[in-house]
């Protein structure tokens, strides 16, 4: 509910519960894809990006040599995003439409190297494509390309593994306040 940008990229309807809460009752509901996206804003958008990166990582069999190295870009930005180089090289990426599942990685990855401001116009008319949904869009693409038997297994782990992150950034941002 703290989110309502979420609700209109999933067909699950808000609740009161804590997040990590909803996000496994998302994973074990009818639509267990909609988990995949609100993990994808309930990360900080840097996280999110190095999330998405290590879910398509872990699909770099299934990915074509053009997305493996959009996917090293997306690594280079994440450890650096600082560098004009690697936000340089991520923004030029990032400027091409996204085809394929790295290639919205990197589109969420230019969107946050610029702040969010990137023009997404040609994505979407009427109002900016938050990085959140070029990461949930890369990763549910990466999904599409897994045998359909082992798919939900594997979003499963991705969901996880977004799961585990965004309790580390939790405990990182309640670290950081005192």
């Amino acid at each position: 509910m703290a989110c309502p940008a979420v609700s209109r990229h999933m067909v699950a309807l808000p609740t009161e519960q804590p997040s990590i809460e909803f996000c496994r009752a998302l994973l074990a509901g009818r639509v267990p894809e909609d988990a995949v996206t609100f993990c994808a804003y309930l990360l900080p958008e840097r996280a999110a990006v190095w999330w998405a990166h290590e879910c398509l990582h872990h699909l770099t069999d299934l990915l074509d040599s053009r997305d493996q190295e959009l996917l090293a870009l997306v690594r280079d930005w994440v450890s650096e995003p600082d560098s004009p180089h690697h936000s340089a090289a991520v923004s030029n990426a990032a400027a091409m439409p996204p085809a394929t599942p790295a290639a919205w990685i990197a589109l969420a990855a230019g969107l946050r190297a610029n702040g969010s401001a990137m023009d997404a116009s040609a994505l979407s008319a009427s109002q900016p494509l938050p990085a959140a949904h070029a990461v949930s869009a890369g990763v549910l693409a990466g999904l599409a390309r897994v045998a359909l038997a082992d798919r939900f297994s594997v979003l499963c782990a991705f969901v996880e593994m977004g799961i585990q992150m965004a309790e580390i950034e939790a405990l990182s941002q309640s670290a950081d306040a005192y």
